[in-house]
């Protein structure tokens, strides 16, 4: 009887398991071989002083959707990539897609080195980016403005709605961001998910390499290209840039989990119950009780930052489709 019960549920429970790997592989590979197209843009670019490594320019692609002297009447979102992540992943380009067509302007933001030209590298709780960002004059003019981001982007983006650095800012959201670092570092640094975990690093060491080119590193850059784990790039990169004791220390200082019923503006917080990356157990414990202005939300089809084009959130009267539901779900807090 026992077996009877059990064996609908695994087969379940694999099934769940192997779409969230493809809806996680299939929009990479697709924007690979044939990408999505941003719509017309400008390149952006401001700078910010860190007290550690000086002068630090951040870049980006800002896409305007109507008259630029009207930028007083419009949105703006800024949208965030995840870890090792660039500008033009495939989820970026689409939600810039999406802005657009919603009568929104968008900023694509990398974060500083992600434009691998050795300015500098992130971590998982370094907001300053986006303050400076939101401070740049180009958007100056904008009465609103929003912060959506994906994966790490988007634990970037909830942790400025704990402090948020601009009275504009009308709300953020996070796609499969992870909510516990530890948790979810181990979970992505296990065997099964090494695919996952060497994609990652191989964008976090290119961005290295383009710091090391420049100027002195914390560690020996042929030491962080051995490293075969997130913690050790945590170890070896973000400890010591950043002043952390510890990459535990690191961990239990940035997690946005403990600390996400404090965000002062609207949040929502989107989790993939498939997701292969970001592992639902690591998201769970930090979604249970939330205030009224933050909203979590478990999506059931689709993998990490990937899902289905007619996927339905339930949360606005939008057309389907996750970036369009979110872009409206942001407007409404207009």
């Amino acid at each position: 009887m026992w077996k009877l019960a059990y064996r609908p549920c695994y087969v379940a429970g694999t099934v769940k398991l192997l779409l969230g790997h493809l809806w996680t592989l299939a929009p990479n590979l697709r924007h690979r071989a044939r990408p999505w197209l941003a719509p017309p843009a400008t390149a952006w670019s401001t700078s910010l002083h860190d007290p550690d490594v000086g002068e630090i320019e951040l870049t980006g692609a800002l896409h305007r959707c109507a008259d630029p002297t009207a930028g007083a009447s419009r949105a703006l979102v800024v949208a965030i990539h995840g870890l090792g992540g660039t500008i033009d992943s495939h989820y970026v380009v689409r939600t810039a897609q999406a802005a657009v067509a919603a009568g929104m302007d968008c900023l694509r933001l990398a974060l500083r080195g992600a434009d691998r030209r050795g300015a500098d590298f992130y971590h998982a709780a370094l907001t300053a980016d986006i303050a400076a960002a939101l401070q740049s004059p180009a958007l100056a003019g904008y009465r609103d403005l929003y912060v959506l981001g994906y994966s790490l982007g988007g634990h970037v983006a909830l942790c400025h709605a704990l402090a948020p650095s601009d009275p504009r800012v009308r709300a953020v959201a996070s796609v499969c961001a992870p909510l516990d670092l530890a948790a979810s570092g181990a979970a992505i640094d296990h065997p099964r998910a090494s695919l996952y975990c060497g994609h990652v690093l191989a964008g976090l060491k290119e961005i290295y390499a383009a710091v090391a080119r420049r100027r002195p590193v914390p560690t020996p850059l042929a030491s962080v290209l051995r490293a075969r784990t997130i913690r050790a790039w945590d170890r070896l990169a973000v400890v010591p840039r950043f002043g952390f004791v510890s990459v535990d220390d690191y961990y239990q200082r940035a997690s946005v989990g403990p600390r996400l019923a404090g965000a002062q503006i609207p949040a929502l917080v989107l989790s993939a119950r498939a997701d292969p990356m970001i592992p639902a157990a690591t998201v769970a414990p930090h979604v249970c009780e939330l205030p009224a202005h933050v909203t979590h939300r478990w999506i059931d089809q689709g993998g990490h930052v990937g899902f289905p084009a007619n996927l339905r959130l339930g949360l606005t009267g939008a057309a389907h489709g996750l970036h369009a539901q979110v872009l409206a779900w942001l407007r409404q807090h207009a």
